[in-house]
């Protein structure tokens, strides 16, 4: 029979994780295991005299200040695209959500992370939210 071969090739693309079919590819997840970030909120916007609040966040093990690590690290881990950036074309809702930024530095498996975070757009509140484990603060 023909089907027990094809099947055999289905399976062990499956298992080693390769593209479905023609040219799809998967997003890389990247293990939260191979992170290590610093984490500063500004509630009320960066200025002078303006509060700040800073966490670590380290995963594999699991450690830092930052509360609920470990379901902060599993929601990193499960981001396709974490940190990823608003592209520069992108049409985004003229909102504003307030003056809250924050800034996370850092590793997050092979790449380097440094990115500012805002609330001042529909993109950023968008890209705020998804990453929003990140920042326990109240906006």
């Amino acid at each position: 029979m023909r089907i027990l071969p094809l099947l055999g090739v289905a399976l062990a693309a499956l298992l080693s994780g390769a593209p479905a079919s023609g040219g799809e590819e998967r997003t890389r997840v990247t293990s939260a295991a191979e992170t290590s970030l610093s984490i500063t909120a500004w509630p009320q916007g960066r200025g002078q005299g303006k509060p700040s609040t800073r966490w670590t966040l380290r995963c594999g093990p699991v450690g830092g200040t930052l509360p609920n690590r470990i379901s902060a690290c599993r929601s990193l881990g499960s981001l396709a695209k974490a940190f990823a950036p608003v592209p520069p074309d992108t049409a985004c809702t003229e909102i504003y959500d307030g003056p809250a930024e924050a800034l996370v530095a850092g590793r997050h498996g092979d790449r380097r992370i440094w990115t500012r975070f805002r609330r001042n757009d529909g993109c950023h509140i968008d890209r705020w939210n998804r990453h929003r484990f990140l920042f326990p603060i109240r906006v």
